[in-house]
């Protein structure tokens, strides 16, 4: 009683916000690098957005030039056209192939909405294979396009909490060495999935780094047949075929491998689309900037990259202020360095996505997400990068909480991920608005008008009524989401291919101004390892 009466006496001082329905999930950690630049960052106030009424025009690109947008609907389509150049020939020619790399945190873990898109893509432009895949995975269990397994005797460096790695990180952010073993073989094994363009490992290659060692050899063991093949790590990114061309299974042991930097193995069939899905739990995207530039440059030679995708977010909501200018300073210089790694390749950046937090006894759009998708958005401007406003395109404020609630459910129980249900949607999202600019540059490239957008209500209430003027999504399907007031035009298809029809309908973005700050949850930031002299 005593308790009671002193939780009654003490209420009104306590914050609105107490509990987070994330705390404890073990998908949610945070990198070293982010915590640190958070923590510099102090509690500044929320500064006072000074592109929220700017005018957007854009440079012509080999003679296209799409027309200026505002910012609160910005898109970026106009940093893609090298991206769409490169879909239209492959679409024309049936030749050449495409290469995306989807960098992303625990919202892509175990291939998560990355498959679909991949899916999406390659039913329409072509292409075998599942990409680029680990040595070894904390997500390999429950990834369903590749089965993938390995001894445990692996040593990984991850550049989410490691400076300074024994040899440079590979492009998935990991470094993975052999462990000496007298005794138990080192190994890894892949078999493909049954899932349409999944169904073979496409000319399996070994990934690996530089080394003095001559000794090392790779055993391929392809049913009843075993393969010894010498590995020759004298530059700085070395490749070996497993086989003459596809599997659908293999074991790989390492033998005598000590020192030899491992990355992973590839797997595509040449042409069409491939997507390689570059997920690490708790990643802010930081960590990208310790790159490798020269190493980079020798993936990005023998992969051939066409558009780079960052999609974070997850975990950098509530830690520091509301003011998120540190974060979009960090990431505008991650976006220089991926240039200088990758010459010439487009980049998408994606935003968080809603994430509900309890306030009171009720589950609502958590104050931070709407500051950190301007900040977003905002060096997704200042770095000429296209642009996908995930949160309002799920629905915008209190979306989570339907899409949580919603039967059958689109995300977990703890407002912040998706089943695989949500995840295809938010795959189709993203789908659609690509497609959408895709479209435009195809008109747009053959000297066609552009298709008037007509004018739409949002499906779910927000705090402020709005409408929508500039819809990117094709007409939802019928499901438990509203359907639109009125139907959306849709983007040119070819005729063999069914298009993507996502069931959800973007809402309007609501002001910073709206949202009252809360404090920050307190974080203990992971060790770092400094291993540059643990030759």
């Amino acid at each position: 009683m005593l308790s009671i009466a002193a939780l009654i006496g003490f209420k009104q001082f306590l914050p609105e916000k107490i509990f987070t329905e994330t705390a404890g999930t073990k998908n949610v950690v945070v990198d070293s690098l982010m915590l640190e630049a958070a923590e510099g960052a102090g509690n500044a106030p929320v500064e006072k957005d000074t592109l929220s009424n700017t005018k957007i025009s854009f440079t012509a690109t080999n003679g296209v030039k799409f027309p200026a947008e505002t910012f609160e609907d910005y898109k970026g389509f106009q940093h893609l056209v090298a991206f769409y150049e490169k879909l239209l020939q492959l679409e024309k020619s049936q030749q050449g192939n495409v290469r995306i790399a989807y960098f992303g945190d625990s919202m892509t873990d175990g291939d998560m909405i990355v498959k679909d898109l991949r899916s999406s893509l390659q039913n329409r432009f072509g292409g075998e294979g599942v990409g680029f895949v680990n040595i070894t995975s904390e997500s390999a269990p429950s990834r369903s396009t590749l089965s993938h397994s390995f001894s445990g005797n692996w040593k990984t460096q991850s550049y989410l909490n490691v400076k300074n790695p024994r040899k440079p990180f590979g492009i998935n952010g990991h470094v993975f060495f052999t462990k000496r073993d007298t005794v138990n073989p080192v190994w890894v094994k892949y078999k493909a999935s049954k899932l349409s363009h999944l169904s073979s490992l496409n000319n399996a290659t070994l990934f690996y780094g530089r080394s003095g060692n001559t000794h090392a050899k790779m055993q391929v063991i392809i049913g009843a047949d075993t393969i010894n093949k010498k590995l020759n790590a004298g530059s700085l990114l070395n490749t070996m075929p497993v086989s003459g061309g596809d599997v659908k299974s293999f074991k790989a042991n390492f033998i005598a491998a000590d020192s030899i930097p491992f990355y992973g193995f590839n797997f595509d069939d040449g042409r069409g689309v491939h997507v390689d899905n570059f997920s690490n739990r708790g990643n802010s995207g930081l960590p990208i900037a310790t790159f490798n530039t020269n190493l980079m440059k020798a993936f990005n030679e023998k992969l051939g990259y066409d558009l780079i995708v960052l999609h974070y977010g997850t975990n950098v909501l509530n830690y520091g202020s509301l003011n998120y200018t540190w974060y979009e300073k960090k990431m505008s210089k991650v976006v220089a360095h991926l240039r200088e790694c990758f010459p010439g390749v487009a980049i998408l950046i994606i935003s968080t996505a809603d994430k509900s937090s309890k306030y009171g006894t009720e589950m609502k759009t958590d104050s931070a997400v709407v500051p950190l998708t301007l900040a977003q958005k905002r060096y997704a401007v200042q770095t000429e990068s296209g642009y996908v406003n995930l949160y309002t395109l799920m629905g915008g404020n209190g979306s989570m909480v339907r899409w949580v609630e919603d039967v059958p459910a689109y995300a977990n129980k703890d407002y912040t991920h998706f089943n695989f249900r949500g995840s295809k949607k938010i795959s189709d999202l993203i789908y659609n608005q690509l497609n959408d600019g895709y479209e435009k540059y195809k008109a747009l490239r053959g000297g066609k008008p552009l298709p008037k957008e007509p004018k739409r209500d949002s499906v779910f209430p927000v705090a402020k009524p709005v409408q929508v003027t500039k819809p990117i999504l094709n007409k939802p399907a019928a499901d438990s989401f509203k359907p639109a007031a009125q139907p959306v035009k849709k983007p040119l298809q070819p005729a063999a291919v069914k298009p993507v029809k996502p069931a959800i309908v973007p809402a309007k973005e609501i002001k910073p101004k709206e949202l009252k700050p809360q404090p920050a949850q307190p974080v203990t930031a992971p060790v770092i390892k400094d291993t540059a002299n643990a030759q």
